[in-house]
Order: C-alpha cells, then structure tokens, then sequence
C-alpha cells in the first residue's frame, strides 16, 4: 500500500544538500526533505564558554528556529516574544549534542563553532533535517582551520545524520511529513553516525503502547535512510574537496 505522497514505506522524501550556500559564513548548506528546507550556517568565534576556558579544548553548539511563514499560518517570531519554546530548546540541543558526536573538539583550540538552523518551509522532520545538513555546514567549516594550517586534518571522526519513523495506521514508515507526522500513533526520530552508532533515540506513543517489535523495526528503517544521507551528505562534501 502506497502512502499519500506515492512513497514506499522505507523511501525517504527527495533529499537534496546544497554546500556553501552562504557567502559570509564560515560553512553553510541548504537541506531539503521534500518540502522541509532548512538553511543551516555555521559561525566561528576565538573563544569558548566559560567551563571550557583554559582547557585549550573547543566546543560546537547550535540554534534552532522557524521562519513566521515556514507553516500553514504564521509563526509568532520568538524573538518578539521574548524567549525560546521548550521545542526550539530542545532541537537546539540535539543538533549540538549530535555535533559534537563526531567532533574533535580537543583539535579545535579554544574556539566556538556556532551554527545556526533555520526553517524555511516546514513539512515535519525539521530537526532530523537541521542536523543533517548542520553536519555538511559544520565539516566545511572545520576544513577551514585545515586549509589555514591551524590543524593538520579535519577534526571531525565521521558524519551524523537523521531521520523520522513513525507508525501510522498501523505501519511503520520513514520520513514523516507532515501529514503523516500530524496523525501518526508512535513518533520517532533516529540520529546515528555514518559508522552505524546511535547519537539519540527519540521516540514516543500517541496513544496506544507499542511493542519491542515495532521499535526494532522503525530503528531498522531509520538506520537504512540514515545510509542513504551519509552518501547524499558525502556527495555534498565532495564538491567541497572533502572526503568521508
């Protein structure tokens, strides 16, 4: 049985990663899953938050927000508002932690690699989206420090990427729009490195519990569309001169 949108239950959306989409910021790319686009742009700082202050060690984190016309009806900017949703909190922390999986931050000197994850069109998955493609931004931009001879090599051990399954009538399937997102009955997100390491298993019940078999499969389905954004993102990587 074929899904709304014509996909199979284990095909991702088309998935395109554009590099170097900025011309200011020190690595940056644009990430589309179908109609979910997210621009992600990486900035560099000579210096590191407090904890880490004479360590010598890096660090990288990120921010995550929506554009006001990224959904059906306008976003109320969180800026205007005065602070962060707990949502926009909690993605940003994912992005990093999932980051810093597969960097070195011993190798970046005391330096803050900040990078920015902003929606442009939301059609779900925009978190599994952003580290996706902030992984593309974040490697062009610690392939600087190589080309300026302040590391001797990339200071990343590998790619991370991500993607959401879902169960929705009674199916498990990759990649969730949003309508599928919307009425799903268990919703999960899988973030893994490209050795096939997990980084974060999210997942939650709508409604009724799900079993052990269920979650076996849908971490089998988010592992197999992981492989396939490693070669989207190494494709991307490639055009940059660098290699995974």
């Amino acid at each position: 049985m074929e899904r709304h949108d014509g996909r199979a239950p284990d095909q991702l959306r088309p998935v395109t990663i554009e590099p170097d989409y900025l011309s200011h910021a020190e690595g940056s790319a644009m990430v589309k899953f179908g109609n979910t686009w997210v621009l992600c742009a990486v900035s560099m700082e000579d210096r590191v938050p407090q904890f880490l202050r004479g360590t010598g060690g890096g660090w990288v984190t990120a921010e995550y927000g929506m554009l006001p016309r990224s959904t059906n009806t306008r976003t109320e900017r969180e800026a205007a508002r005065g602070k962060q949703s707990g949502r926009s909190q909690e993605i940003q922390r994912l992005i990093g932690r999932a980051l810093r999986s597969v960097t070195n931050l011993d190798l970046l000197g005391e330096r803050n690699f900040i990078v920015d994850c902003d929606v442009i069109k939301a059609d779900g998955g925009t978190r599994t989206a952003s580290i996706t493609g902030a992984c593309v931004a974040l490697a062009q931009a610690l392939n600087r420090l190589v080309k300026d001879g302040i590391v001797g090599a990339l200071p990343m051990n590998g790619l991370v990427a991500a993607v959401s399954v879902g169960v929705v009538d009674g199916r498990a399937l990759l990649d969730l729009d949003y309508p599928e997102d919307s009425s799903a009955e268990v919703d999960f997100n899988v973030v893994m490195t490209g050795a096939g390491r997990f980084v974060e298993l999210q997942g939650t019940a709508e409604g009724a519990a799900f079993e052990r078999a269920m979650m076996d499969r849908m971490v089998d389905l988010g592992a197999a569309g992981i492989r396939q954004l490693n070669d989207v993102q190494r494709l991307a990587l490639t055009q940059l001169g660098i290699d995974f």
